[in-house]
């Protein structure tokens, strides 16, 4: 039996905000997909992605005015970094990125990417009725082996998974003791609220600084288009937990979204609007993703 990849809708077209983010800001969540002529889709994956090549990401991140962006392999590529990688050998003054890579990739490919401008690896440990729900993903383990040379890069762990998780999770993430960045405020279903076991341990591991947040996926933990008012609390928790350990991302092209597609531009919008303060807005935009991703300030 030919299992039936469902294919992701385009991205809309992106809304110029009214008020511009700053100097130096930083998009650190996005993905590039394809050309698929060029950059083949892998054969066992989740979803099929529109193309979204780089030069449409660059029009993105110009129409909304971001100077920088850090490019997250996307699962439809698989293990190939094919398309990140030309992606920041093309732009390095702009772009850095988060590969993904198995245990037996060797030290030197690792160096290599390191000086096109990776800066993390990313791990899936994101399940669904007991399964990893993303096919194409490195499984959490496997970051265990790898971690001793990505400590020796610099690099830091980035988590896809789901924060009812995380509590049994951070003895294994701290045992590696490399920064660890947790992907789409949690990646929780909102209706559950902030004050969960698994949402409480996240705010608490962004608190004692050895983990950072992606201020990232109000359209992933909620369902309320176009403003996800019920995502709202995640980040103003986060916020107050520790402005010092987060970055905003805006998840362009958006794959595999459940429900309404949205507007890079306003998620942008709302990012301004619950996080009211201009310096905490600086510093998450600015400040931390130069620290993170290695930009020069």
């Amino acid at each position: 039996m030919t299992m039936t990849i469902p294919a992701c809708l385009p991205p809309r077209d992106v809304s110029k905000p009214k008020v511009p983010p700053p100097p130096g800001a930083s998009d650190t969540h996005a993905h590039v997909f394809g050309p698929a002529a060029q950059f083949p889709y892998a054969e066992d994956r989740s979803y099929t992605p529109p193309d979204a090549p780089l030069e449409k990401y660059l029009g993105m991140l110009d129409t909304i005015g971001f100077a920088r962006g850090v490019l997250v392999q996307g699962s439809a590529h698989g293990r190939d970094n094919s398309a990140m990688l030309d992606a920041l050998a093309r732009r390095p003054d702009r772009l850095r990125g988060v590969a993904v890579a198995d245990a037996d990739v060797s030290r030197d490919d690792l160096r290599e990417w390191n000086r096109l401008g990776v800066r993390g690896l990313r791990f899936n440990h994101f399940f669904r009725d007991g399964q990893l729900h993303y096919r194409g993903g490195v499984p959490l383990p496997v970051a265990e082996t790898l971690a001793p040379v990505m400590a020796e890069l610099g690099w830091h762990l980035q988590l896809w998974i789901d924060v009812k998780d995380l509590p049994e999770t951070i003895p294994v993430l701290k045992a590696m003791g490399l920064p660890v960045v947790i992907d789409h405020m949690g990646r929780t279903d909102a209706r559950a609220g902030t004050q969960t076991d698994g949402f409480q341990s996240l705010l608490r591991a962004v608190g004692e600084g050895w983990c950072w947040a992606k201020l990232s996926g109000a359209h992933r933990i909620s369902h309320n288009a176009p403003d996800y008012p019920d995502a709202r609390p995640f980040h103003e928790a986060l916020v107050r937990a520790n402005p010092e350990r987060l970055v905003w991302g805006g998840d362009w092209p958006h794959p595999r979204v459940e429900g309404e597609m949205p507007d890079a531009g306003h998620l942008f919008e709302l990012f301004q609007r619950w996080t009211p303060d201009r310096a905490v807005q600086h510093r998450i935009l600015v400040t931390n993703p130069a620290t993170l991703y290695g930009f020069p300030n």
